[in-house]
C-alpha cells in the first residue's frame, strides 16, 4: 500500500475528484493548507492598501491505495490538475507500512 499525497490549487479540486472517482479511488483526504515554493507568493490590493500575501492557499489532498494502482492515479492527478502555469503543486507517495479500519478491524489492503 502507498499513500499518495498532493498539493493542488483550489479551484482544481472538482476535477481531481471526478477522474479520481472515475479510477474507483475509495476515499480521500483533503485538508486546506498554506505554503509556497518557487511561487514565492504575490501582492495584493484592498481598499486601496498594497500588501504581500506571502502563502499561497493550497488543498492538501491524501489517498491510500494498492502499490498496484500508484502509477495510474498519480498520472490522474498529475492531468487534472495541471494548468501550466508556475504553482500548480506538487505529487509525493510514501510506503505505508500497515492500515486498520478501526469499525471492522480489517487490516491491510481490505481496510483501504
Amino acid at each position: 500500500m502507498q499513500l499518495i499525497t498532493a498539493i493542488i490549487k483550489p479551484h482544481m479540486l472538482d476535477g481531481v475528484k471526478e477522474v479520481l472517482r472515475s479510477l474507483d479511488v475509495q476515499g480521500i483526504t483533503i485538508t486546506e493548507v498554506k505554503g509556497f515554493g518557487r511561487q514565492g507568493g504575490h501582492t495584493e490590493t484592498y481598499r486601496g492598501a498594497e500588501y504581500r500575501v506571502d502563502f499561497v492557499p493550497k488543498l492538501k489532498l491524501e489517498i491510500v491505495i494498492d502499490d498496484d494502482a500508484v502509477l495510474s492515479v498519480t498520472e490522474a492527478i498529475r492531468g487534472a490538475a495541471q494548468t501550466g502555469k508556475i504553482g500548480d503543486g506538487k505529487i509525493w507517495v510514501t510506503a505505508v507500512g500497515s492500515l486498520l479500519r478501526i469499525r471492522t478491524g480489517e487490516v491491510g489492503s481490505d481496510a483501504v
